[in-house]
């Protein structure tokens, strides 16, 4: 049974070439399918657990799973994000070393332990 269309405008439909419901159903396949299928090899104890753990949840584990890698993902940019950041402070820290206007590690240490020791003083 095909679904009810109402009129739709759209710059494909112009070229007369194919019939509405036709374009209309490929427009939604492109925006709302899910196309790739992902298959993995795993111990059957983890999947066990996983399905038990799923159907718990009342949840798919397909949507679980998407869950999951969404948050990998995430976390790797994250991840990716910081190394950028902390290799830029590096390169800065390099810089001022280099035109004297930075530390060095036993200076800083110097002076660290010289404020360690006035706020132990004060309490």
């Amino acid at each position: 049974m095909k679904p009810m269309l109402s009129a739709i405008s759209h710059p494909f439909l112009a070229s007369g070439t194919e019939n509405v419901y036709t374009l209309a159903v490929r427009l939604m396949r492109c925006i709302i399918s899910k196309e790739a299928v992902f298959t993995m090899k795993l111990e059957s104890d983890l999947r066990a657990d996983f399905m038990a753990a799923v159907e718990a949840a009342h949840r798919p584990a397909s949507q679980v799973l998407r869950e999951l890698m969404r948050k990998f993902i995430q976390r790797q940019r994250e991840s990716r994000e910081y190394d950028k950041f902390l290799g830029r402070k590096v390169e800065a820290g390099r810089k001022s070393m280099h035109s004297g206007v930075g530390q060095s590690n036993d200076e800083v240490e110097a002076t660290l332990a010289t404020r360690r020791a006035a706020v132990a003083n004060q309490g």
